[in-house]
């Protein structure tokens, strides 16, 4: 099971990308792959509070995957770790190169 399993493509052309956030890390960016539960693992400085890690993590998507913020959104997963961010301008074969190297860069 691959990377492209975290991702689905919706019917008007988004992508959804399921995330497991790991609030207050000492370090922040994509930090792996969980294959059991098919999600990206997403590390923020920020604490889970008040919706401070929800914004760590758009914005650190959208910087780690050379997106705009305002094309990222949580549409699930606001009070969770588990996450599932809705990702515009963007296809699933874009988004999977974009993680696959991110991945391998940090291996």
């Amino acid at each position: 099971m691959g990377v492209s399993s975290c991702l689905s493509p919706t019917l008007d052309g988004s992508v959804i990308v399921d995330v497991e956030v790991h609030p207050s890390s000492k370090i922040q960016g994509i930090t792996g792959f969980n294959a059991w539960r098919a999600r990206i693992s997403v590390a923020v400085k920020a604490e889970a509070k008040d919706g401070k890690a929800n914004r760590a993590v758009l914005h650190v998507l959208a910087t780690q995957l050379q997106l705009e913020a305002r094309s990222l959104s949580i549409t699930s997963g606001r009070k969770s770790r588990l996450k599932s961010v809705r990702v515009e301008d963007a296809t699933p074969e874009t988004l999977v190169r974009q993680i696959e190297s991110i991945l391998e860069a940090i291996e």
